[in-house]
Formats: C-alpha cells, sequence, structure tokens
C-alpha cells in the first residue's frame, strides 16, 4: 500500500510541475492525516468540472469567472441534494434562499467579482436555458458567489461580461484545476499576499466508506496566515492590527464542497460548516466585512432531484449521522490544503491605479517552517 501511494504522490507531483503551478505539497507540506485523491482537486470527485474565464487587460483589468459544474448531464433536470452555510454574510451570493428551501442546486456555481454577480446571473441563466430539454422552462436558480477584487481590478468598470461567465462553463472539464491567478482568483488577495483559487481533496479508506471530499475555494480574506500549524503571519509582522486596524483583515472567501458520499442536504450543511473549521486552521478570523459562504454538494447519482416528478414519494440514500464524522475531518482538511494552494500558486501582480500585491514568499516561508521542525523542502 506505501508504494502504491507513493506512485500516487509522485503523479501528483508530476501533474503540479506540468501545469506549471507549485501547490503546497510540492514542498513536502502535508496538511492533516488522510490522503489526497488522485489529483487532489475538487475534481477528484467523479463528474465534477470547472472552468476558468481570466481577464487580464492594459493595467486595470484584473478579474474573471470560475464555473463548478457538478455533473455532466442536465443540471437543471438532475438536481443535486446541496446545502449553503453563511459564515459571515458581508456578501452577496445570489440563490441563497431557494438552496436553503429546497435543498438542491440546479446550476453551475459561478463565483466572479462582487459587482458582476448580476452578469453571473445572466450567463448562468443562458445556460440552463439553452441546454436541450429546458425549452419550456421558465424558472431557474443560478447560484453565483463573488469576491471584492477592487483593490486589484478596476470593479466599477465591470468588465466580466455574460460571454465570459457562458466560456467559463463552456471550457470547464474533469482535470487538476488551475490554481493562482485565475478565473474569479485573479485579483483576489489573502492575508495581505496574492491569493486567488485554490483545490484539494481527500480521498476516504474503504473502512470509512471510500467516500471523497473535493474542495474549491476563492481567497480573498485576511487575518493571522498559520501554514500547517506554524504561525506564518505572526513571525513575518504581517496581521491586522499591527499596523492598521482593519485594511488587512476584511475581505471574503467562497468554498464549494463537493463529495459523492449519499448525503442528505441536513448534513450536507453539517459539511458546510466544518469547512469554515479549515479557515480557521490557516488563521481566518471571518472579519466584520468579510462575504464566507460554504456552498456543499453531493453527487451521488441515485439521489439526483428529477425536474419532473416521477412519483409523489422519493427515495433516497442517507448516510447515517454516526458516519458523518471522517467526511467532517475530509472537509477540514481539504479547504486548510485549498486554500494554502491558492496562495503558493498565486504569483505578483500589479494592477488598478498602480497597486501590487506580492505573492507569498515561499523560499522564506519554508525555511521559517523548517525552523519549527517541518520536514519541508527549502531547496538550499
Amino acid at each position: 500500500m506505501r508504494i502504491k501511494y507513493g506512485i500516487i504522490i509522485l503523479l501528483i507531483t508530476m501533474l503540479g510541475d506540468l501545469s506549471g503551478q507549485q501547490r503546497a505539497r510540492n514542498y513536502g507540506i502535508e496538511v492533516g492525516v488522510l490522503k489526497p485523491g488522485l489529483k487532489n482537486s475538487i475534481t477528484d470527485i467523479e463528474g465534477v468540472a470547472v472552468g476558468h474565464r481570466t481577464l487580464i487587460q492594459g493595467d486595470s483589468i484584473r478579474t474573471g469567472v470560475t464555473a463548478i459544474i457538478p455533473h455532466q448531464d442536465n443540471i437543471f433536470q438532475e438536481k443535486v441534494p446541496a446545502a449553503i452555510y453563511l459564515g459571515n454574510g458581508f456578501g452577496k451570493l445570489a440563490g441563497i434562499s431557494q438552496v436553503m428551501e429546497l435543498g438542491n442546486i440546479e446550476s453551475p456555481i459561478i463565483l466572479t467579482n462582487t459587482l458582476s454577480v448580476a452578469t453571473g446571473i445572466q450567463g448562468g441563466l443562458s445556460y440552463v436555458l439553452g441546454l436541450p430539454g429546458n425549452e419550456n422552462v421558465r424558472s431557474a436558480n443560478i447560484v453565483v458567489g463573488e469576491t471584492n477584487d477592487g483593490r486589484l481590478n478596476d470593479i466599477r468598470g465591470r468588465h466580466v461580461k455574460e460571454a465570459d461567465v457562458l466560456m467559463a462553463i463552456e471550457q470547464a472539464d474533469t482535470l487538476q484545476v488551475e490554481e493562482g491567478n485565475v478565473g474569479a482568483g485573479t485579483g483576489t488577495i489573502c492575508f495581505g499576499w496574492k491569493g486567488g483559487i485554490g483545490s484539494s481533496s481527500r480521498k476516504l479508506p474503504a473502512s470509512m466508506g471510500g467516500y471523497s471530499v473535493g474542495v474549491l475555494v476563492q481567497s480573498n480574506f485576511g487575518g493571522v496566515l498559520t501554514i500547517d500549524g506554524v504561525p506564518v503571519g505572526k513571525e513575518m509582522g504581517k496581521y491586522p492590527y499591527r499596523t492598521q486596524i482593519e485594511q488587512d483583515s476584511d475581505g471574503s472567501c467562497m468554498i464549494v464542497v463537493a463529495t459523492d458520499a449519499p448525503v442528505s442536504p441536513r448534513n450536507l450543511e453539517r459539511m458546510a460548516k466544518r469547512a469554515m473549521l479549515g479557515l480557521a486552521r490557516t488563521g481566518g478570523i471571518a472579519s466584520n466585512g468579510s462575504g464566507d459562504y460554504v456552498i456543499a454538494f453531493s453527487t451521488y447519482k441515485d439521489n439526483r432531484v428529477p425536474y419532473q416528478l416521477k412519483k409523489p414519494v422519493s427515495s433516497v440514500a442517507d448516510l447515517h449521522n454516526d458516519r458523518m464524522t471522517p467526511l467532517f475531518l475530509a472537509t477540514i482538511e481539504a479547504t486548510e490544503e485549498a486554500i494554502l494552494n491558492s496562495l503558493f500558486a498565486a504569483r505578483d501582480m500589479k494592477g488598478f491605479q498602480g497597486s501590487k500585491v506580492d505573492q507569498l514568499p515561499i523560499i522564506d516561508v519554508l525555511k521559517m517552517m523548517k525552523k519549527y521542525g517541518k520536514n519541508v523542502s527549502t531547496f538550499d
């Protein structure tokens, strides 16, 4: 088993190298105790696809769109069980009330910037209404989340167009997720350094059901950065309240959790709550001005919710409460690592009105972690 796992880790490392992006595990940072999936990405959940549309133009446009597709069939005709947990509500999450009321999602999940939520809805509607079989659909609940990229991006220009949303959806694939300065993470900032898109996954052993959990984040929040227990933000003197009260602590984080386990909306909400624990383990504080939302869904095929009523009483598989704890742990670990991956993959960025945000100083971080006894690669 150890040999097989070693091969998997080697493949993951090669995937990271081939894609041109570096992730926490490339440096020996292994968060938690559960093993990641093959891609260590939300796309380890079969059928889940992710697409980006990145807008970098001139010296002021630094924004984009990220689309998460729960499965490869008609998402409106075959909805997925879902739940949303509100960690802190300083945000503009479209579609939240219907998901909370009915317990399902019937559209791609769109992530973008704060002032482009309406455009995200329009693009999502065009996609759903245009799917074969939806010709008579007259209502659709499009889920759109956001974070504010207004420091690096000319956000008031509202440069995201409906075509960009559709392109993100149409380009979605089930490969390893591209991370860092892409899609909805193009102009984001995390812990005062460049943030972005990050993803990770966990695969439970057969004795715990063999289920998988995948997480994708759009990191744009503040706090005191902690990496695998090491107080990086404190050591580097980069944290809120040190020199100024609010600027470096506010922000938002959108977290999307996917699982292939047969989990009800009630237990999906319980999983979503645990994602906030993963955010806290990185040092996030869910500040007053932070919009922290977790969207969780299950891809378990027999539990899909059909648009056309076939029988008045439905029968679904529902994992017992006593079997949920491993999924809680998987959610926490995958969220923590996804946030770290968003930082490790991001790079320096200059943007709106000459603003500049530096990437995480990886070599300095690794040296610090080694000082704390962590077995990481410093490339000395």
